[in-house]
């Protein structure tokens, strides 16, 4: 049990913890930032990836920080994530966290209208995108005797609308419930469960959508801080909600967007040109006749 003299000795975090990150792509994605900062920390960790292109850049990245661990796992296939918590348990016997990085849905299909989604597609983004998350955490949960802790990615397009995310914004709002829900489920075993929201980011997934750089461009430029999370600084908030830092945090969503969520329009030095040069190119309206006017 975690406490406060714990927190207060000195000395690597993450030491002596072992976990699971699942979801990495290439050294830019925020599933290696995060696990770049755990092993830092003293964390031992294992890697699962989905299918052999995203291996040839995971598995080099996951050997280069000792990973002792390294499996493929496809989520559509839940017998081959069954397989990779057996390793562990053979291996480890237990677990102490685990990162879940995973989401997907058809580019194609997220430009345009939401309402345009398919069928087909809106089932395939919610398994990978969304359901995975509870299969995961279930299987996690079996090898946590000691209490634990569950984390997955989510971003703002959950609960508000932005361009271009459609039916993914859906499968966050879905995963960011399905946080709640865990928490509650496995809070009596001492396993946390938290979701980590960061901003847009230069990643192989946010290069899947649609005018990615325009949206990217847009947050950065109007967020209170001017500028976009660093992958090091969502490793850092990763690394608060895995360790005994945060031992009575569970069922949250974590911003870490450099202030862009509390903010609901741009700032008025951007507003007031804005108005102005569409003042310029409105065409002169006519006055009145003065009984219109009274």
């Amino acid at each position: 049990m975690t406490t406060t003299r714990d927190i207060a000795e000195p000395g690597p975090l993450m030491a002596g913890k072992r976990g699971l990150v699942m979801g990495v792509a290439n050294d830019r994605s925020i599933a290696w930032g995060i696990a770049r900062v755990l092993r830092g920390q003293g964390a031992g960790l294992a890697f699962s990836y989905q299918g052999g292109a995203f291996g040839r850049r995971a598995v080099p990245l996951a050997q280069s920080i000792g990973a002792s661990i390294i499996e493929e796992a496809d989520v559509e296939d839940l017998e081959s994530v069954k397989r990779v918590f057996e390793v562990i348990k053979k291996k480890w016997g237990s677990l102490d966290f685990v990162v879940h990085a995973l989401a997907f849905s058809d580019r194609n299909e997220l430009k345009g209208r939401y309402a345009d989604t398919t069928r087909a597609n809106f089932e395939h983004t919610m398994v990978i995108s969304c359901f995975s998350f509870t299969e995961i955490s279930k299987l996690a949960s079996e090898l946590m005797p000691n209490g634990g802790s569950l984390l997955t990615l989510t971003y703002g397009g959950s609960t508000r609308v932005v361009p271009c995310y459609n039916v993914m914004g859906v499968a966050k709002a879905a995963l960011e419930a399905s946080v709640r829900y865990l928490a509650s489920d496995f809070g009596p075993q001492g396993i946390r469960v938290n979701a980590l929201s960061a901003g847009p980011m230069r990643t192989l997934a946010g290069a899947g959508i649609s005018d990615a750089r325009t949206l990217f461009h847009y947050q950065q430029h109007h967020a209170p801080m001017r500028r976009s999370p660093t992958l090091d600084e969502v490793g850092g908030a990763a690394l608060y909600l895995l360790s005994d830092l945060s031992g009575a945090v569970t069922g949250e969503v974590h911003f870490v967007d450099c202030g862009y969520s509390t903010i609901a329009m741009p700032s008025l030095d951007t507003l007031k040109p804005s108005e102005k040069r569409e003042k310029e190119v409105e065409p002169h309206a006519e006055k009145p006749p003065r009984e219109a006017a009274q």
